[in-house]
């Protein structure tokens, strides 16, 4: 399936963002469809595993539609899993996002994907070094990923197994001294066995959303606490003092009951106060 023809535009390099010039084989032009535009943003790399969890398919969300909120243009690779999942949050929360491809600029890939590919084109930006026409090739891709790096302020890989794709962006990001961040998985999950590697390895940890905003530069304050607090919220923040605890530890320490002490965390949360961590976590802000 081959879509916007007569849409097809090419970038030269002179009109490409500077950043691409980091890359010791930068392209010399790219195919585009869309709003090239949007380059001009704040972009940022999302990447990860074709077969995500649940929990990585909501981190990204969390993640994507919250930068994107902000005013930054979300870069992947259109993928099934982590990427797909990082356009469609984007779009949600009506920011902007670019893909770049492995096919054709006209070519979605995988083929489930054409009316994601026909969205992006309409209000983001398509992306690929390939003319058009050109179907998907196993080289094409780790080539591809340098253009994802590279296109990235820095690069966030959600969940990635020991040999996925996302690896190489984000050993591609290293190369051209790009700041990596990685989402801390499950010790016996396969699809975090790559994140936590990165993680060993030194990249940037995001454990909550508002560590993604920080390492983007976008401020989050939270209000200031309230002067009085209901008793059983009073005990919920006391026991948060000492940095961030499952839900059932915070009722333990707490002495309430898991019920009250979920209500008060909820209560809590609507303040500003606590936050609630992609690991389950419960912590001051």
């Amino acid at each position: 399936m081959r879509l916007f023809p007569e849409a097809v535009g090419c970038l030269d390099l002179d009109v490409l963002p500077q950043r691409l010039s980091d890359l010791r084989d930068p392209p010399q032009g790219l195919f585009a469809i869309g709003h090239p535009d949007v380059l001009t943003s704040p972009c940022v790399s999302i990447v990860g595993t074709r077969d995500p969890t649940d929990y990585g398919l909501t981190v990204t969300r969390r993640i994507a539609g919250a930068l994107a909120r902000a005013g930054i243009c979300i870069i992947s690779g259109m993928a099934r899993g982590i990427d797909a999942a990082a356009h469609r949050a984007a779009l949600e929360a009506g920011g902007l996002t670019v893909a770049v491809l492995g096919t054709g600029i006209d070519v979605p890939y995988p083929a489930s994907h054409q009316e994601l590919h026909r969205v992006i084109g309409e209000r983001g930006l398509l992306l690929s070094e390939n003319g058009p026409g050109a179907t998907a090739h196993k080289g094409a891709f780790p080539k591809r990923n340098r253009i994802i790096a590279a296109l990235g302020e820095f690069t966030i890989v959600v969940e990635a197994g020991l040999k996925s794709g996302a690896l190489n962006t984000a050993a591609q990001a290293l190369n051209i001294g790009r700041t990596v961040a990685s989402v801390p998985g499950r010790i016996d999950s396969p699809q975090s066995a790559g994140t936590n590697q990165l993680l060993r390895d030194g990249a940037s940890v995001i454990a909550s959303v508002e560590d993604a905003l920080a390492l983007a530069g976008v401020s989050v304050s939270a209000p200031s606490p309230p002067v009085q607090l209901a008793a059983s919220d009073a005990r919920v923040w006391a026991a948060l003092s000492a940095g961030p605890l499952p839900i059932d530890a915070v009722a333990a320490r707490s002495g309430l009951a898991a019920r009250d002490c979920l209500t008060s965390v909820t209560s809590l949360e609507l303040l500003g106060m606590v936050e609630c961590l992609m690991s389950g976590e419960i912590r001051r802000r």
